[in-house]
């Protein structure tokens, strides 16, 4: 009778761990920066249905890259815990961080018990009273978790992106700013001749396929607001930019 073949648990995590970075990092980027306006959120995305971004709660926002199935049950899933916890509870009990935990336990469980992981980089995101308030939380494939104060990147080349975010950020600068730095931090991920270019990659989005173009970027943009219009309620902070909108803010 033959042996079963035997690999190590320290090869199996490796692969996986592989296996999923590879799958994230064929996908369009996504940047989340504190500003004073509130939290923006901006990812590339050729699609104007399939969102990269999401209200999840009252001040709370979810970005993603990967796979859109998985990250979006992931996001259906959050926006159910935060409905019952704060129909049960409190809305006040329904925070970031509370969010952040249930994700984080969800992926790592995939991550270790399933045979496929997730391929999937996720960011929640809480605007607060003030920009010291805002809390980002950085979610990987395998569950771990870091809560960032100014800014996240996300997808391929994050290095890239986080050197210009680095770079341009500071406190206290206004949503065009914010905006034109985002979107500075997307090119640099996706500048020709960097290593790791996948040939095999989607054809740049253009204006047509949905979402406002900057240099050929293709942009889906949010704002978790700080403070609310007057004609929105004031619990829920979430707001789409429209085209209009973002491209006065671009240009400004």
């Amino acid at each position: 009778m033959s042996q079963p073949f035997y690999v190590s648990p320290e090869q199996i995590m490796k692969d996986r761990a592989d296996f999923a970075r590879k799958g994230i990092s064929r996908g369009r980027s996504v940047v989340v920066v504190s500003c004073a306006a509130g939290i923006a959120l901006v990812a590339e995305n050729a699609s104007s249905s399939l969102h990269k971004i999401g209200e999840i709660y009252d001040r709370i926002a979810f970005a993603a890259v990967g796979k859109y199935n998985e990250f979006e049950s992931l996001r259906q899933a959050g926006v159910r815990y935060a409905d019952v916890r704060g129909y049960s509870y409190d809305r006040r009990d329904v925070t970031a961080r509370g969010l952040a935990s249930v994700y984080a336990q969800s992926l790592g469980a995939v991550f270790t018990a399933e045979q496929k992981p997730f391929e999937v980089e996720l960011a929640v995101a809480e605007v607060g009273e003030g920009q010291e308030d805002d809390h980002i939380f950085r979610l990987t494939f395998d569950g771990s978790i870091t809560d960032e104060r100014s800014f996240v990147a996300m997808g391929g080349h994050t290095e890239q992106m986080a050197e210009v975010l680095r770079a341009g950020w500071t406190a206290g600068q206004d949503l065009g700013e914010t905006l034109r730095l985002a979107t500075a931090a997307l090119r640099a991920a996706r500048q020709p001749g960097e290593a790791g270019q996948a040939a095999a990659e989607p054809e740049r989005p253009s204006a047509a396929a949905g979402g406002t173009v900057e240099d050929g970027v293709g942009l889906e943009v949010a704002l978790l607001e700080r403070e609310p219009s007057r004609w929105r309620s004031k619990r829920r902070a979430f707001r789409r930019l429209s085209r209009s909108t973002l491209k006065a803010l671009l240009e400004g």
